[in-house]
């Protein structure tokens, strides 16, 4: 601790449960880096501890089980030209990611508030995610010239459907009933209660029983259940520009639902939305580790470029909400410098596992 401040991230053996508690309400939780080398070495101890036998994570603060990484600080280290401790975060937060997945024994993520980009990395993968009434699901990462990452190149092609393909290029926000509906969230509990499911799973119950003892009913869905026939529909597209068009016929047509959504595509990065579609092409052929390898070669080398700055500097910095994308739509973004940005980095490149549990 420095200046008395208290600890980013708390750990605490209660009973037969490894209890990880995301603690910068301030910054609704976002994950730097020490956060998730601890977090990871704390899972590493705990899966060799015969006494823990589940996991559990939650976030304080209410507003946020967590928004994500802490972009800001890979902002500021990006522009400072620290590339070594870049390429460290990005490595740190897909190990953990990685971890998360192959963890042998059950995971709770006890989810209220956004859930986003980061935040979904440390919870999606896990065995169980139990959704609160204020839960929000967001990987926005397309409008902030970035892609949908830390692991969604697997997770989103294996949702029904196209309903991926429509998270991961619109960036759009997912509330309870649509979770559960699609598989984002597991269970249901009120956030009044997840101290009593912690107690609950400490006791040493069974994982699900404990869950089930605490049910909320499964909420009326939302948009994206009751739009799944124009998402199927326009997202199976072959490129972003023809997801476009179908979009614009369907809204031609009169559906609201498919103009909101091509309005708030062209907001995005053409950059990302066609990275984003790529990796929706690949990622339902890929294993978990080799889906984070992608991630990771991509996360490097859009550091390199203008884009992830540009949208940060327009959605944090600036706070403006102009961001000035080059190039500024579909037609000038070369598909032969996308597919390059897929390949092997030069030199080492770090591993996220051999072996992963089977689905989500």
């Amino acid at each position: 601790m420095v200046g008395g401040a208290e600890p980013e991230i708390l750990f605490e053996q209660r009973g037969a449960v490894g209890l990880v508690t995301l603690n910068r309400p301030s910054r609704l939780n976002a994950l730097t880096l020490p956060m998730l080398q601890a977090m990871h070495a704390q899972l590493e101890a705990w899966a060799d501890e015969p006494a823990v036998t589940r996991i559990v994570v939650r976030g304080t603060g209410g507003r946020a089980f967590c928004a994500g990484g802490d972009i800001r600080q890979v902002y500021d280290l990006v522009r400072a030209g620290r590339d070594e401790e870049v390429s460290a975060f990005w490595t740190s937060e897909y190990r953990l990611d990685a971890a998360v997945k192959q963890y042998p024994k059950p995971y709770i993520a006890l989810i209220d508030g956004m859930v986003m980009g980061g935040g979904v990395g440390i919870s999606l993968h896990g065995s169980h995610r139990v959704a609160a009434e204020g839960y929000v699901f967001a990987m926005p990462e397309v409008g902030i010239g970035f892609f949908p990452d830390v692991g969604m190149t697997y997770a989103l092609p294996r949702l029904p459907g196209r309903t991926g393909t429509y998270i991961a290029l619109t960036g759009a926000r997912i509330g309870v009933g649509d979770a559960r509906a699609i598989g984002l969230a597991t269970h249901g509990a009120r956030a009044a209660d997840f101290d009593a499911i912690v107690d609950g799973l400490a006791a040493g119950g069974a994982v699900d029983a404990v869950l089930d003892e605490w049910a909320t009913e499964r909420p009326e869905a939302g948009p994206l259940v009751a739009e799944r026939g124009t998402i199927d529909q326009c997202f199976c597209a072959e490129t972003v520009g023809d997801v476009l068009g179908r979009l614009d016929v369907a809204a031609s047509a009169g559906s609201a639902f498919a103009a909101e959504t091509a309005a708030l595509m062209r907001t995005r990065s053409p950059t990302s939305l066609a990275i984003a579609h790529e990796l929706m092409r690949r990622g339902g052929s890929l294993s978990f580790p080799e889906a984070m390898l992608a991630e990771y070669r991509l996360a490097v080398r859009a550091m390199q470029g203008t884009e992830f700055l540009e949208g940060v500097r327009a959605a944090i910095i600036d706070k403006d909400g102009k961001p000035n994308w080059l190039p500024p739509d579909l037609d000038g973004v070369d598909p032969r410098l996308i597919a390059a940005m897929f390949e092997p980095l030069d030199g080492p490149e770090p591993r996220f596992g051999a072996h992963e549990r089977e689905g989500m």
